[in-house]
Formats: structure tokens, C-alpha cells, sequence
């Protein structure tokens, strides 16, 4: 299960860099979407399958986790960019191929760190950290890089992805009390 998991932190950051370079916001909402179907898999495929059943607390945090932000969150920012009529990201403050190199460089220096400082739990991926860290970063990236509200929101939702991620990752006892909080925020 280790590789399963070590895969899907991959994928984490491959829509991390998708997200810094797309510029169509439906192409953004449906990679905020499938960052939230990967943080509802990840404790599942994390869980030792050989030692116990998962707990019913990892399937409420799963199904959560996929209701919130893989359908409902999504619906509603679509239904905001519909509204607004707003299709593109035309004027970003940061150009797309500087906004990748940020979000490579993000993710060379958090790795780094990790390494460095020993951020991990031992038994855990050694991804998590690494991987949460740069999902904050290029949350908070879009954040101030981008001009429109509604891609403003999704660089929020990311940067919560990567704090339920890193919540995931370090294995935290009081997981699902954190997720509801951040959830409510």
C-alpha cells in the first residue's frame, strides 16, 4: 500500500503544477475536484489493511472529504463562474511558465526542507510532508498571483488541501476534529 500512497502524492503534485499553469477556470475547479478525490483516497490507501480494518472515523473522513470538496465545492464555484460569466484567467499577475517554475521550485525547496529537518513520521510517507508543503505554497501562489476572485477562491481551497493533506500525512490523532474545523472555516 506504501506505493499506492507514494503514487497518489504524485499525482498531488501533478495537479499542483497543472493548476499553476491552467488558465481556463473550469480546467482549475475540475483540478481542485480531483485533488479533493485524492485527499478522500488517501487515508483509505494510507490505512495498514494487514494490521486492521480502517476505523470508522478514516471512512467519514473519506466520504467528507470527497462529498465537500470533490462535488460540492466544485458545484458551487462553477455555479459562481456561470453567474459571473467569467471563463479565463486573461491577465494573471505572474505569467503561466514563471507560475510552473515557482510551483517546481516550491516543491524542490519543501522537499529539501523535509529532508533536511527530518519532517516525518516514521511509518508514514515520506512524501506527505514534502507534498502537503508545496499544495500550501501553490494554493497561497494563486492566491496573490491571480486576478479574479473566483480563481482566488480555488488557490484557497488548495491551500486547504495541503493543510487536510499534511493533517493525512503526519497521521494526526484528532484528524477528523482538525478537518471539520478547517471545513467550517
Amino acid at each position: 500500500m506504501e506505493v499506492l500512497t507514494e503514487i497518489l502524492l504524485a499525482a498531488f503534485l501533478i495537479t499542483d503544477l497543472c493548476l499553476a499553469v491552467a488558465s481556463r477556470l473550469l480546467h482549475c475547479i475540475r483540478i481542485a475536484a480531483c485533488q479533493g478525490v485524492l485527499l478522500g483516497i488517501l487515508p483509505l490507501v494510507a490505512w495498514d489493511w494487514d494490521v486492521a480494518l480502517p476505523q470508522t472515523e478514516q471512512f467519514f473522513v473519506a466520504v467528507l472529504s470527497i462529498g465537500i470538496k470533490a462535488i460540492l465545492l466544485p458545484r458551487l464555484l462553477r455555479r459562481a463562474m456561470d453567474r459571473a460569466g467569467v471563463r479565463r484567467e486573461l491577465e494573471p499577475l505572474v505569467g503561466y511558465p514563471l507560475s510552473s517554475a515557482i510551483v517546481l521550485t516550491a516543491a524542490a525547496a519543501s522537499l529539501w526542507c523535509c529532508t533536511r529537518f527530518h519532517v516525518a513520521v516514521e511509518g508514514g510517507p515520506i512524501l506527505s510532508a514534502p507534498v502537503a508543503f508545496t499544495t500550501m505554497a501553490t494554493g497561497l501562489f494563486i492566491v496573490m498571483a491571480r486576478r479574479k476572485a473566483i480563481t482566488q477562491a480555488i488557490g484557497f481551497l488548495v491551500f486547504e488541501n495541503g493543510i487536510t493533506l499534511f493533517g493525512i500525512g503526519m497521521m494526526l490523532e484528532y484528524g477528523l476534529i482538525v478537518e471539520l474545523g478547517i471545513l467550517l472555516d
